[in-house]
């Protein structure tokens, strides 16, 4: 019986030690600082969407996306993604208005073209919940509405 205890209280310990460690692990993250940090707007009629871009040394990117749009609520979020030649393809996760409760993502397509980026119109299908582009529909960069200037970063 006393075997049994002991071996209970040393299982016990082991994996308080282990969770302790994993904590731990979480804490010490290091956020990956970015190769460079670009700052885009792009103007509509009355909308504007502003961008901010950080690109990683692995090649990802990441950032934050405002659009406001007239009538409607400002939409606030990140974005987080990759480049492929010249397009980066992102998901942008994002808060619409004052309503934090709900969280919305999109798939986004960036054309680089000289210093400015094209924002892409492309077919979105919805499965389980996760918003793609559609497989074999092409992602329009010539009938858009928003083109991206950069704008300095510390304007913003």
């Amino acid at each position: 019986m006393k075997n049994l205890s002991l071996f209970c209280f040393l299982l016990i310990c082991i994996g308080l030690e282990s969770c302790n460690k994993n904590s731990k692990n979480v804490d010490n993250q290091v956020v990956e600082k970015p190769v460079s940090v670009l700052c885009y707007q792009a103007l509509y009629e009355t909308d504007t969407i502003d961008l901010k871009i950080n690109t990683l040394k692995n090649g990802k990117i990441s950032g934050n996306m405002e659009m406001k749009f007239l009538n409607m609520p400002i939409k606030v979020g990140k974005i987080a993604g990759e480049s492929r030649g010249d397009t980066l393809f992102a998901d942008y996760t994002f808060i619409q208005g004052t309503n934090d409760k709900v969280t919305f993502k999109n798939p986004i397509a960036l054309l680089k073209s000289g210093e400015k980026l094209i924002l892409g119109n492309g077919q979105i299908e919805t499965y389980l919940g996760a918003s793609y582009f559609a497989k074999g529909k092409p992602i329009d960069f010539e009938n858009v509405k928003f083109k991206f200037t950069a704008i300095d970063c510390t304007k913003k």
